[in-house]
């Protein structure tokens, strides 16, 4: 099932034996082929990143009600690619990520890894541990039958996929490649639909869609029933042409699935051929956990308490 293993860097990592491991890539690329998907879909030259982090750098400094660590170029570069370095477009995005901090506390403020660790061990929220065909990070959600939401509350459910998804944020190669949800809805029951709203809809789909500072490329939904259809329409009002066009069904159809991502990198239960040992969920509250100190140095920026 799995434990965790330490690097010659002393980097934790989760080992699943063999050559298969899940661990946070903090590394630059800087293979030839990912230098020129960068330029190409990014445009990341030298030209266009030394400017769009002059102007970025100018924008926050007039922002004075926000603290953020303007010399940090890591910091910087994790909203200017998603953004494609215009550097306006990363200043908006920062104003609207913090923004939304600010005014959802409920599910923002201590959003370190220790303080959801119990949803990861009920095994809900997971990596896999190879990225896909595009080099995209894959993050599965089990949220049908495992999850039981008198030990976990739906807002519990959604910081842990914040702090997941905060993970791959500061990746180089997801912010290049992005990343892939696979949502796996067996088991969806009454109950649990009946912990969502119309305003924890608009709520995460907000910030799914707009400050997020993550190339989201796709949602996989499966093992999706007629239950699941009541659940949507609870979010579809909120979400855009653009996130509709990117989110797909395909129930238990995993010829469907294996079509749009390599089945080398999906499990046999999704109609992949990845045979490595399945991780338990703990591992990947420990694995997160190692990186505490990192989420509270992240929790300390933002806006002011007065604006």
């Amino acid at each position: 099932m799995g434990s965790i293993k330490f690097d010659e860097n002393n980097a934790p990592y989760i080992h699943l034996g063999k050559d298969a491991c899940i661990r946070l890539e903090g590394d630059e690329y800087t293979d030839a082929k990912s230098k020129e998907k960068a330029a190409r879909e990014l445009r990341e030259t030298p030209e266009v990143v030394d400017e769009a982090f002059r102007v970025l750098r100018a924008r926050l400094q007039e922002e004075k009600s926000l603290y953020v660590p303007i010399e940090n170029d890591a910091f910087l570069v994790k909203f200017l690619r998603p953004c494609k370095y215009y550097p306006d477009s990363a200043f908006a995005l920062i104003q609207r990520y913090y923004r939304f901090r600010q005014k959802h506390p409920e599910i923002c403020d201590d959003l370190f890894p220790g303080t959801v660790k119990h949803v990861y061990e009920e095994g809900l929220v997971f990596f896999q541990p190879l990225r896909d065909q595009n080099g995209s990070r894959i993050l599965v959600l089990e949220v049908g039958k495992k999850w039981k939401p008198s030990k976990v509350p739906l807002n519990d459910l959604f910081r842990a996929i914040q702090v997941a998804l905060e993970a791959g944020m500061t990746e180089p190669r997801t912010q290049l490649n992005g990343a892939i949800v696979i949502l796996d809805m067996d088991g969806l029951s009454l109950s649990q639909i009946v912990q969502f709203s119309p305003r924890f809809a608009a709520i995460a789909v907000d910030w799914v869609q707009e400050c997020t500072a993550m190339r989201l490329k796709a949602i996989h939904i499966v093992n999706n029933s007629y239950l699941f259809n009541m659940l949507f329409t609870i979010f579809k009002p909120f979400l855009s042409n653009k996130l509709k066009k990117r989110i797909t069904f395909h129930n238990r159809n995993w010829a469907s699935l294996t079509a749009q991502v390599d089945p080398g990198c999906l499990r046999p239960r999704y109609g992949g051929t990845l045979e490595t040992p399945e991780c338990e969920g703990r591992l990947i509250g420990e694995l997160l956990t190692h990186y505490q100190k990192d989420y509270e140095i992240a929790n300390s920026y933002g806006y002011t308490k007065k604006m």
